[in-house]
């Protein structure tokens, strides 16, 4: 079921002009919190960056928590828009569930600053605010299973449920840790290195846990 979308209020009516002057904001402040963190960003020094007054921005919002619920939903829906643009969740094949993984990592490349700044300052989001946000990443993490679920159908894959399941989080984890442990792993691995190690080692993984599946073993 999805979740209402938190409504943020602006005391400016014009739709175009409140989401450009929100685009403005949202650059403006990923820059702010990645080098100062949320708490230490004032309002004024992200009218500043946005390249407004003080009070222009408070047209366009009422607090700064809502600059960073702002950002926070606008990295998950850049992320799923491209997800969506790039995985074929009808395919159901192997093939497609490797070029899928791909695509999604190239996005997690192109956005690493932006997951990071989200994942370091999602706990400041008002209590309103934090489960909506959480409940996009989990319909993005569906998006794999729903890949997964059809290479099963297909005959591709033989896996129960909770196997499925996992593998998505599995999947979407491996892509933020190449932004939140880059300061490690891109000094050893290329992006291109990075994800075929992990799509081979997730492989294995996926016919390990076939052969439990089909002898009924546990260890």
């Amino acid at each position: 079921m999805l979740m209402k979308k938190r409504e943020v209020q602006a005391s400016v009516k014009d739709e175009r002009l409140v989401k450009k002057r929100r685009d403005q904001m949202i650059k403006g402040a990923v820059t702010l919190f990645k080098q100062k963190g949320f708490h230490r960003t004032t309002t004024r020094e992200i009218a500043r960056a946005s390249g407004f007054s003080i009070g222009t921005l408070y047209e366009y919002i009422r607090t700064k928590e809502d600059v960073l619920y702002l950002v926070c939903d606008s990295i998950y829906d850049e992320v799923r828009d491209r997800l969506q643009e790039n995985l074929d969740t009808n395919q159901g094949t192997l093939e497609s569930l490797k070029v899928g993984i791909a695509n999604y990592f190239k996005v997690m490349d192109d956005l690493q600053d932006e997951v990071l700044v989200m994942y370091q300052e999602v706990k400041s989001l008002t209590k309103d605010a934090l489960p909506y946000v959480l409940k996009k990443e989990i319909e993005m993490v569906g998006m794999f299973e729903v890949v997964i679920q059809h290479c099963v159908e297909n005959g591709e894959l033989d896996l129960d449920e909770k196997h499925v399941k996992i593998i998505a989080h599995d999947i979407f984890v491996q892509g933020q840790m190449w932004g939140f442990r880059r300061w490690a792993l891109q000094k050893i691995y290329t992006l291109e290195e990075y994800t075929e190690l992990q799509t081979e080692l997730l492989f294995k993984g996926i016919k390990g846990s076939e052969m439990k599946l089909r002898t009924g073993g546990t260890k």
